[in-house]
């Protein structure tokens, strides 16, 4: 689903990547851990698409990231992938169910499918009762749970997640982690988690140590 060869990044001076190689097969989740600095984040940004490397390739199925233009970049990540962050990034004016259409309104879904959509992931999530509820009258555990249905709305191949239980309690991030594998075995996407969290990285299929911007095992 992922391959990733020889991804060099740098800013300014400081080299982030040091030519990382990375494969990740359909349905796998695969944590990425290592120390603050490490290239973690980085690492995620460009297979994600959100950043592009200085050098190596990334595909993602069978697309070949280097040769898109920014449109198409953002048109394939738009229905190809999904982001959950630490901080959810809802929007506090609209609604979870109005929050979870917006990237289906951006793919050009049509206002009755991708409501239809959303009140499918919020009931699979628990949340259908919450639907009209804006962020502020939800838990902090309820907003990420409407974040990871907003990256889902779209049907993504891949879930990308960066400190995704970082900003939780123990009992929220518990329920989050158990989340992801539920929805594996639902709907067969494949998760890429960057965590500071032991006890999510170590329930994941495989756990990728980085460390000065070199993956060291698996």
């Amino acid at each position: 689903m992922i391959k990733a060869q020889g991804i060099h990044k740098s800013y300014g001076k400081i080299e982030v990547l040091k030519g990382v190689d990375i494969s990740i097969s359909k349905g796998e989740i695969v944590s990425i851990v290592g120390a603050s600095g490490a290239g973690k984040s980085t690492l995620l940004h460009i297979i994600g698409t959100l950043d592009r490397a200085d050098a190596g390739t990334v595909v993602i199925g069978e697309t070949q990231l280097a040769q898109l233009s920014e449109k198409k970049i953002a048109h394939f990540r738009n229905t190809h992938i999904g982001f959950v962050f630490q901080f959810h990034h809802l929007l506090p004016e609209f609604t979870a169910l109005e929050n979870i259409c917006i990237p289906a309104f951006i793919g050009g879904k049509s206002r009755k499918e991708a409501e239809d959509k959303g009140m499918s992931l919020l009931s699979m999530l628990g949340l259908a009762e919450r639907a009209s509820h804006k962020p502020s009258e939800l838990s902090g555990g309820e907003q990420q749970r409407v974040a990871v249905a907003r990256a889902l709305v779209n049907d993504p191949a891949v879930v990308m997640a960066d400190e995704p239980s970082g900003n939780l309690d123990s009992a929220s991030a518990k329920e989050l982690h158990q989340l992801f594998f539920s929805l594996r075995g639902k709907l067969n996407q494949t998760f890429v988690i960057v965590t500071h969290n032991e006890e999510l990285a170590n329930m994941a299929d495989r756990k990728l140590v980085m460390k000065d911007g070199m993956i060291l095992y698996s």
